[in-house]
């Protein structure tokens, strides 16, 4: 059984504010990489790309285009310029065209269907006219409860090429560029790690410049909040209550919650409840670990507290989770290796 830690009211010690909450989201959804490769598109041209349930990401090599995202939130097209790079977080269906906004038929374009090159060569679609050239890839989460930080991001994150607000993604997206255009040994590498920056570079970008519009990571620059999220992630087998985590950062207990569902999205508990349920899935797939050991570590002294809460948020229970994720893990290892076209 769990004891209160002593005075909660003091700051977070030095163990817990090391603690990088965004490196432990992106680390807790099991964050894979993948490089499709190169599109060389001569005008006219028009791609359809339909939602999917991964994170897309261009970085234009050479010309110019125009995304359009095909949802409700969004009705004005973005220019795409040389160096841009966008990533689209909630996988949104969009459409693709040349800068001239050309009525070409357009082409329902899918990654699995679009034939691959094991030879470094692009995939060429489009015109005979002026050549866009777009590298693409994307992506992808396991299937652990989407942690809320990452689920108040915007249809699009656009990274103009000349992003002052990051000038690290001055350097990230040539190298990203140069690499493709000239894969050699240990490019599959080297690609995925530049892209992993992209995304990292991404949502600093965007919290930033544009999040303080929105909940989500702007939680994590807030001294409170953030102080929070770490206590939570450092210790989230602790016993914690609104009222402990409030006294922990020197809040109200009313005037936590409301903060914290502004900046987070939902309430204390219900994060802590799904951070909880992303570590037991990783446990579960990860280690040999009895049931009763799993709910231990995420902060339930009884196994069938933890299973009913385990299933509310997985849809299955935690034996059928683990041996569902070993029966595919050859599979899945398979589909996981990057891959550069």
């Amino acid at each position: 059984m769990h004891t209160t830690p002593h005075f909660l009211s003091n700051r977070p010690d030095v163990q817990d504010a090391d603690v990088d909450v965004m490196s432990e989201v992106l680390d807790a959804v099991h964050l894979t990489t993948a490089i499709f490769g190169r599109l060389e598109l001569g005008a006219p041209w028009r791609l359809r790309v339909p939602a999917r349930s991964f994170l897309s990401f261009y970085v234009m090599a050479r010309g110019s285009a125009w995304l359009e995202l095909c949802d409700s939130e969004n009705t004005e097209a973005i220019p795409l310029s040389l160096g841009d790079a966008i990533i689209l977080p909630r996988g949104s269906a969009h459409e693709l065209r040349d800068v001239e906004r050309s009525d070409a038929i357009p082409l329902d374009f899918d990654y699995a269907a679009c034939p691959r090159s094991c030879n470094g060569q692009p995939i060429v679609l489009g015109g005979s006219g002026p050549v866009t050239s777009i590298v693409t890839g994307h992506f992808t989460f396991a299937t652990s409860p989407r942690n809320a930080l990452l689920g108040s991001l915007p249809s699009a994150i656009h990274l103009p090429a000349d992003a002052v607000a990051s000038p690290p993604l001055g350097a990230v997206v040539p190298l990203l560029l140069a690499e493709s255009a000239t894969p050699g040994p240990g490019s599959t590498i080297a690609l995925a790690r530049l892209a992993d920056l992209l995304l990292i570079h991404a949502l600093r970008y965007w919290r930033a410049t544009k999040g303080a519009d929105s909940c989500g990571l702007r939680a994590i620059a807030d001294p409170a909040i953030g102080n929070a999220l770490q206590l939570m992630h450092a210790r989230p087998a602790e016993p914690w209550t609104v009222a402990t985590l409030a006294s922990a950062v020197a809040m109200s207990r009313s005037a936590f919650a409301a903060r914290f569902a502004e900046l987070v999205g939902e309430s204390p508990l219900q994060y802590l409840t799904r951070w909880r349920m992303s570590i037991a899935a990783r446990l579960l797939e990860e280690e040999d670990l009895g049931i009763a050991t799993v709910a231990d570590r995420v902060g339930y002294a009884n196994p069938v507290a933890f299973t009913k809460a385990f299933t509310r948020m997985q849809g299955i229970g935690p034996g059928s989770f683990r041996r569902g994720k070993r029966a595919t893990a050859p599979e899945r290892e398979r589909e996981d290796r990057l891959r550069v076209v």
